[in-house]
């Protein structure tokens, strides 16, 4: 099998190169593409992008089920060229999470996927893995339940919080056998089985941690390189991760992490096998992957131009936009959804069970349940079964999707805004460290609501004589006012949060910000107010600052961010009174009080709907923050609601409001 525009050959074990430019980096038969096919174990890939496994939550049991294979099935159509499935426990002693696929009971929902899959031009494999001490109190080990028969191969897990990795690393593994002594044994055993087992025609990859973070006793990147390279003769394709025990938000972070974090990363690894090269030149290709916070498609094509991969995993982006590769290939790159990496709802490992989605795209990981929204990129428009004039009061992410999503349906659509700018609490919110990227999202909804002819007035002010106007016409009305603050404390030295990022004038001093919420958005105006130089305190009834951030993987990390910027935080303390230029604090637990320095108190509790329109015209469609202020993925799973709800025979007189126009009826 000849390598395809410069994919190193499968090599035999070699010393790691040392740092610096390394030979076999670049693509020396000309430019590779992300939209070039690209061919593993003689199996050919409509592209070289990924999908990446990860938890979904979409099981039955520990079985995959049919909402995997349409999950599955979106992104092959969107362009995808290969896919991995969601890692399934080899024994059943492995439980990791609740609907953790067990891979005896995934024979039926591997063969679903991979046909549905193959038929879209994307090659299906089957993740497997064992989760060892970071999973279970108590395991065993047995042969691999391999997918042998009907997908085209199957990737092993040796990532953060693999048990293969856990051999691997002095962090975990104090074996005295040749398992200690030689701690690639037990991986190469697995995949010189799984090989034997799937025979050289299938795809065999492994996902492997090359660096822990953990350089005193872990997998360090200089390790990792002969790690690779020795692994290298037994694969077709080796993906390049990073994280351990210790590190276990640094596989998939959050936005404060930049993305391509892991691009030097993989640099590395690829010269280290490519320096087997000579040594062999007839071997067979290793391809490597590149994955860490792959969002921008111009940003993975450069890593491939740069030669630090063959491969790029862009998963979180694809749950963004299903599409990404296949607007690419049409020519509409800037009709991509953006991944804004808050990790908020596409990261579901808790004890909620919350089913895999993205806060831009709803529809995803409930593909069996939620009609399509856009038209296929090669397809007729979904049309509105009868054409109708619509207005949407209110720009923030609610409305924005209400008239984006009416104007696909064929209506004919307005959106009034009362502020001079689009976007609402969505690009309000994008002010402070790494939150930059949320704008991303509130950009391109406008930009589609142009593309799409929708007539955009900003600072409009509606009435509830214009709703009458609107009303008697024929016009259907949704309402997505968004939400107001609500007064708590003295409103002479107290700004809402929302206030304060969007430019209100905060007085010189001390700055407490409240947050009995524990979400993103004290953490941010701290960090913001820090940034700036000001003296900041924050305050929250919990042991820890932001407890909501432990959804999303950032509450480690942001503690230590607000440490290191300065800030104060009071722990366990209740807000009782402002006055006087101090605020009143009170332990949670003792019930004591004391005084802290307080010039200005930024409040970033609950808001309050912002109803008053809706209150002079009750039974008026509406959504999002003006229901009850939540998050963006509300704002906009209502949105799109409400414009897919217009129809037929939907006209609504004064005070009457359809059921299902909104989640929280």
């Amino acid at each position: 099998m000849e390598p395809l525009n410069g994919e190193v050959r499968r090599p035999g074990p070699v010393t790691p190169a040392g740092p610096g430019p390394l030979p076999g980096t670049g693509p020396p038969h000309g430019p590779v593409s992300l939209l070039d096919p690209v061919t593993l174990a003689g199996r050919t890939a409509q592209s070289r992008v990924i999908f990446g496994p990860h938890e979904t939550n979409l099981g039955s049991g520990r079985a995959l089920s049919a909402r995997h294979v349409a999950y599955y099935q979106r992104r092959a159509a969107g362009g995808a060229g290969v896919i991995v499935t969601e890692v399934a426990s080899v024994h059943e002693s492995d439980w990791p999470y609740e609907r953790a696929p067990l891979a005896a009971d995934c024979r039926d929902g591997w063969r679903q996927i991979a046909s549905a899959c193959r038929q879209h031009g994307a090659l299906l494999l089957a993740g497997l893995g064992h989760t060892g001490l970071q999973g279970s109190s108590a395991f065993s080990q047995r042969e691999l339940w391999g997918p042998s028969g009907f997908t085209d191969g199957v990737e092993i897990d040796a990532g953060p919080g693999a048990l293969l990795r856990q051999f691997h690393s002095g962090l975990t593994s104090q074996r005295a056998d040749r398992y200690g002594s030689d701690r690639l044994a037990l991986t190469r055993a697995v995949l010189s089985a799984v090989r034997a087992e799937i025979g050289s025609e299938r795809v065999l990859a492994l996902r492997l941690s090359c660096d822990e973070l953990a350089p005193w006793a872990g997998v360090t990147p200089e390790i990792a390189a002969g790690q690779a390279a020795e692994l290298a003769p037994l694969l077709d394709l080796l993906t390049v991760v990073r994280g351990g025990p210790y590190t276990l938000g640094a596989y998939r972070p959050d936005g404060h992490t930049p993305p391509m974090f892991n691009l030097e990363l993989a640099r590395v690894i690829r010269a280290a096998i490519s320096a087997a090269v000579a040594a062999e030149p007839a071997a067979p290709a290793v391809h490597v992957a590149l994955q860490g916070s792959v969002v921008d498609a111009a940003s993975a094509q450069a890593a491939l131009d740069g030669g630090s991969a063959d491969l790029v995993e862009m998963t979180r982006a694809q749950i963004a936009d299903a599409d990404l590769v296949a607007k690419l290939r049409g020519g509409h790159a800037e009709r991509i959804r953006p991944c804004i990496l808050c990790n908020q709802t596409c990261r579901v490992r808790d004890n909620r069970n919350p089913i895999v989605t993205c806060v831009g795209d709803p529809r995803s990981g409930h593909e069996t349940q939620d009609p399509p929204v856009e038209p296929p990129e090669q397809g007729p428009p979904l049309a509105a079964t009868t054409r109708r004039e619509v207005l949407v009061v209110g720009g923030g992410p609610a409305g924005l999707e209400a008239a984006r999503v009416a104007a696909l349906r064929g209506h004919t659509v307005r959106l009034a805004e009362r502020a001079n700018v689009l976007g609402g609490t969505l690009r309000a919110a994008a002010i402070g460290p790494a939150r930059e990227r949320m704008a991303l999202l509130a950009g391109w909804l406008e930009a589609e609501c142009r593309r799409l002819g929708v007539r955009l007035d900003t600072g409009a002010e509606i009435t509830a004589a214009d709703l009458d106007a609107a009303r008697a016409s024929g016009t259907e009305i949704i309402l997505a006012t968004g939400s107001r603050p609500a007064a708590r404390f003295d409103p002479g030295v107290t700004v809402d949060a929302l206030s304060a990022l969007t430019g209100a004038g905060l007085p010189d001093g001390p700055a407490v910000v409240h947050d009995p919420v524990g979400g993103p958005v004290g953490v941010a105006v701290a960090e913001w107010l820090a940034a700036r130089g000001r003296q900041v305190a924050i305050v929250a009834p919990d042991q820890i600052i932001g407890t909501m951030l432990a959804l999303t993987g950032d509450l480690a990390d942001a503690n230590v961010r607000l440490q290191r910027a300065g800030v104060t935080r009071e722990l366990r303390s209740l807000l009782r009174a402002v006055s006087g230029e101090t605020a009143l604090l009170e332990d949670v637990w003792t019930g004591e009080q004391r005084r802290v320095d307080c010039a200005v108190l930024i409040d970033c509790g609950h808001r309050l709907p912002d109803e008053a329109l809706y209150q002079q015209r009750p039974g008026t469609v509406r959504a999002g923050d003006c229901v009850a202020p939540r998050t963006v993925h509300e704002a906009i799973l209502e949105g799109r609601r409400t414009a897919l709800a217009i129809g037929p025979g939907t006209h609504q007189a004064a005070g009457q409001e359809p059921a299902g126009t909104s989640v929280l009826q």
